[in-house]
C-alpha cells in the first residue's frame, strides 16, 4: 500500500549535486494539509495497523507477564531467570529481532508482534512483580486468615492493591509499543512508519514524513491519556489517600 498524493518528483538527472539542488528547489512544505486529505484512507489504513498490532502486542504482554510475575513472586529461585530472560531478549536490536523472526513467521505482521510482545515483557513483568511485592505479607496473611484461597487472595487483596503498579507498567509498554512498531517497517507492517520510510523513499517528501511522526506521537499521547483515565478511575482510593 503506498501513499497516493503528490509527491515533488524530479527528471532524470546525471549530476547527483544538480538533483540535490532541484529537491531543495521544489515544493515541498513540512505541514501541507492536502497531502492528508488526498491520502485520507491510506493514512487511516496505517494507523489501523498501528492500532491493531500496539493493542495485540501489549494484551498479549500482559496475559504472559502476570503469570511469570506470579511465579518470581512466589520462588525467589525463580526470579532471577524469569527477569534475566526477559532484559536479555530486550537487549536485542529491533531491527535484528525482526530479522531473526522473519525465517518463522515470514514476512507478516506477526514477525511485528512477536517482537512486540518479546519487548513489553521486560517492562510488563517487572512492573506486575514489583506490584505483587508491594502488597504487604500482613494483608495477605489476614486474607488467608479469613479463609479466602490463593484465587481470592489475589482477586481481592493482590489485584486491588497492585493495580497502580500494574497500569504503570501498562502506560510505559503501549507507549514503547507505539515507538517500536514503526521498525515494522522492515518486513512492510510497520503502520504509520510506513509513511515516515515511504517519505524518506520519495525525494524526501517532507508532508508524508510529518504526518507518519506527528500520527505516532498522537497515538501514543492519546493511549498514555486513555490508560491514565482507566487507573484513574479503577483506583479510586488512591486519590482519597492522596487527599
Amino acid at each position: 500500500m503506498t501513499s497516493l498524493g503528490a509527491r515533488p518528483l524530479l527528471d532524470a538527472v546525471s549530476d547527483p549535486v544538480v538533483g540535490l539542488l532541484a529537491v531543495d528547489e521544489a515544493p515541498n512544505p513540512w505541514f501541507d494539509p492536502s497531502y492528508v486529505t488526498d491520502n485520507w484512507d491510506t493514512i487511516l489504513s496505517y494507523t489501523g495497523e498501528h492500532v491493531r498490532l500496539t493493542v495485540l502486542a501489549v494484551v498479549i504482554g500482559a496475559a504472559l507477564a502476570l503469570p511469570l510475575a506470579l511465579v518470581a513472586r512466589r520462588s525467589r529461585y525463580l526470579s532471577a531467570p524469569v527477569l534475566g530472560l526477559s532484559t536479555v531478549v530486550y537487549t536485542i536490536p529491533s531491527l535484528a529481532l525482526f530479522a531473526l523472526l522473519v525465517p518463522f513467521t515470514g514476512l507478516s505482521s506477526n514477525t511485528v508482534l512477536v517482537g512486540l510482545v518479546a519487548y513489553s515483557l521486560v517492562i510488563l513483568v517487572r512492573n506486575f512483580l514489583a506490584g505483587l511485592q508491594g502488597v504487604p505479607a500482613d494483608v495477605r496473611e489476614a486474607a488467608r486468615g479469613m479463609g479466602l484461597s490463593a484465587a481470592q487472595t489475589f482477586r481481592r487483596v493482590d489485584l486491588p492493591l497492585a493495580l497502580p503498579a500494574f497500569m504503570a507498567g501498562l502506560r510505559i509498554a503501549t507507549v514503547s509499543t507505539v515507538a517500536l512498531t514503526t521498525v515494522g517497517v522492515l518486513v512492510g507492517h510497520g503502520g504509520l512508519g510506513q509513511l515516515i520510510t515511504g517519505g524518506f523513499a520519495a525525494n524526501f517528501y517532507r508532508a508524508e514524513i510529518v504526518t507518519g511522526a506527528v500520527g505516532c506521537v498522537l497515538l501514543a499521547l492519546l493511549a498514555d491519556v486513555l490508560l491514565a483515565a482507566a487507573e484513574r478511575a479503577l483506583t479510586p482510593w488512591t486519590r482519597a489517600v492522596r487527599a
